[in-house]
């Protein structure tokens, strides 16, 4: 029979046995000698003739390796109760079947999943904004809707993996319960952990969650740290609840030959795993605090929070509590990050300083960005609030009391955590507001400016979750502000247009006198309101009252004071300007065209020229 092939040189661990007992004093070197080539020739020989032939080719070169006996191969039984004593080529067997076996994530439909919450979050709705200051994630839109969409949740959340084929288990649990008994529990746990600590990094890198330093997430950009965090939010919950549960799941069924075994070497494997996501949330805890980040920030905490009890029940002992702690520890630096923000963003408001006015005294695009995003902190209201909790007692703002009273002391009082805070978000936005009234010459204008503004904010707290937090109280005192801004309008807008259509010491009754000077000073009062009809009517149709409602009860409020005065003043003088000479330079207008022009005010434009008028 020719020679086998030359086999393959043993690595270093395979020439590796348990010492033998001592013989007799002079053969202990003969001993190891016969045991190590033993060993050789049971490690690498197949069959009974494969084993005589290397027994063959040893025996070439050692005479003393000739002693080797065939019974390297015995009956079934013997081979087992052989197999008990241990066997380091099981590592290596154990490494093999788990990466054999080992089922790969399903990369390309975990991306589509991922990619179509991504089309359905908030970052995907309008993020226009002419606001400089402070870039918002939305300006217009419904928060409180669109998130819910993302709030369906990862369809991956909760579907737990096989992450080794099933029919493999057997084997490796058989393995492993060989290597344990054997005296080889740490060759056991090394190769495991190993194993499965690279699969799971490989899981991580098909979810998007890559290993960042705190340096690159700070330098990161806006837009690529949002998709890195949105990422990472669902990242997180497919981790817990799908490979870590079934990563429990397998160490539960391979190691079962000891609890304390499995406990370890699932808290070993998982560790990489876990640090990598702790990681890039304690680097979003300490990145700067700016306001676009905040509603992420609150995703990636609601997401810990919610994952946290169920990690609870997967790892165990000393090495799980350390982890539990340390994820505890992560979960509140990203508490704080959401109040800094939120005090950064007050300070933005208090702060924020642009002296560009409205030209038509319409919306501020600050006023739309605060509140909408105001409206988005509504839908985390829960979480707000437990967070705000322990700091709105001593931070409320109650510069608004003063004016309100006890009513108004009692009613902050009546707030959650959150209304506090949204008080105060709000009241520094009106500040800012009243400063920014003041770019403009005309009062008039002013007060278009504020009751814009302030009609905006009120519909955005009415028409939201924001209304259930503040209350009907607080609108109320808003509604009472636009009043007056409307009642402040009409006074120094058309009173002194109205003066010029009030009777003097020197008028009459029509008929009552012809002489001269009465009609000249009939005449001068109708060239006078002409010229200041003319003159509101060219600047206020180019202001802009966005609200029809709003828009329809300034004019009404203006034809109810203007209307019947002119109606009353023209019917009094009116004989004593129509009968001379060049009577349209002073009778300019009917009370119907009056009606007609006054219906252009406030559309932003230059009205309509082809109104009917006096000829």
């Amino acid at each position: 029979m020719s020679a086998p092939p030359a086999p393959p040189h043993p690595q270093p661990e395979e020439l590796e046995v348990a010492e033998e007992p001592p013989a007799a004093a002079g053969g202990v070197g003969n001993d190891k000698v016969l045991a190590a080539a033993q060993h050789i020739v049971k490690s690498l020989a197949t069959s009974k003739n494969a084993a005589d032939d290397m027994i063959r080719i040893l025996s070439g070169f050692d005479h003393r390796l000739s002693q080797i006996t065939s019974d390297l191969f015995p009956s079934p039984d013997l081979a087992a109760d052989s197999d008990e004593r241990g066997n380091p080529l099981w590592g290596q067997e154990l490494r093999h079947l788990m990466v054999r076996h080992a089922v790969p994530l399903d990369a390309s439909g975990l991306f589509c999943s991922l990619r179509r919450l991504s089309l359905e979050s908030m970052d995907d709705l309008d993020t226009s904004s002419e606001f400089d200051p402070i870039t918002p994630h939305s300006l217009e839109g419904g928060p409180d809707t669109a998130r819910s969409a993302s709030l369906v949740g990862n369809p991956f959340d909760d579907q737990v993996f096989d992450l080794v084929r099933p029919e493999a288990i057997d084997d490796l649990r058989s393995i492993a319960q060989r290597m344990d008994r054997a005296g080889y529990a740490s060759e056991l746990e090394q190769v495991y952990c190993g194993v499965r600590r690279d699969l799971l990094d490989e899981c991580l890198a098909v979810l998007g969650v890559e290993r960042l330093s705190i340096d690159e997430v700070q330098r990161m950009e806006w837009k690529l740290l949002n998709d890195k965090m949105k990422k990472w939010v669902h990242g997180v919950k497919t981790v817990v609840r799908s490979l870590l549960t079934g990563e429990r799941r397998i160490c539960d069924q391979v190691l079962a030959v000891s609890d304390e075994l499995r406990d370890e070497c699932f808290v070993e494997s998982t560790k990489g795993c876990i640090m990598q996501i702790l990681n890039f949330g304690d680097a979003v805890a300490v990145c700067s605090r700016s306001p676009e980040k905040l509603s992420r920030i609150l995703d990636m905490y609601e997401a810990l929070a919610e994952v946290i009890p169920e990690l609870k029940e997967l790892f165990f002992g000393n090495s799980g509590n350390d982890v539990i702690c340390d994820l505890e520890g992560v979960l509140e630096r990203l508490g704080d990050a959401v109040k800094g923000t939120l005090l950064e963003f007050g300070k933005v408001l208090q702060q924020e300083s642009s002296r560009r006015p409205m030209m038509a005294g319409e919306i501020h695009p600050m006023t739309r960005y605060v509140m909408n995003y105001l409206r988005l902190l509504v839908v985390y209201s829960d979480t707000l609030d437990k967070l705000l909790g322990d700091d709105s007692a001593g931070d409320v703002d109650h510069s608004d009391t003063h004016r309100g009273g006890d009513d108004e002391e009692e009613y902050l009082e009546s707030l959650s955590p959150l209304g506090r805070h949204l008080v105060k978000l709000i009241s520094y936005l009106e500040a800012n507001l009243e400063e920014k009234s003041k770019l403009y010459e005309d009062g008039a204008l002013q007060c278009i400016f504020s009751m814009n503004n302030i009609l905006y904010i009120v519909q955005k707290v009415k028409d939201s979750e924001l209304g259930r937090i503040l209350g009907d109280h607080w609108i109320r005192r808003r509604r009472g502000k636009i009043r007056q801004n409307s009642k402040n309008y009409l006074r120094i807008s058309w009173t002194k247009v109205l003066s010029f259509l009030k009777d003097d010491a020197h008028g009459g009754r029509s008929g009552s006198g012809s002489g001269s000077g009465n009609s000249s000073r009939i005449k001068e009062k109708f060239k006078n309101f002409n010229l200041a009809f003319d003159e509101i009517y060219r600047s206020q149709t180019l202001w802009k009252v966005p609200d029809p409602q709003l828009r329809e009860e300034l004019k009404i409020s203006i034809s109810e004071n203007v209307i019947p005065a002119y109606r009353a003043f023209l019917g009094r003088y009116g004989s004593l300007v129509d009968s001379g000479r060049n009577s349209g330079r002073y009778i300019k207008y009917t009370p119907e065209d009056l009606e007609n022009q006054l219906s252009d005010l406030f559309e932003g434009s230059l009205g309509p020229a082809n109104h009917s008028r006096r000829r």
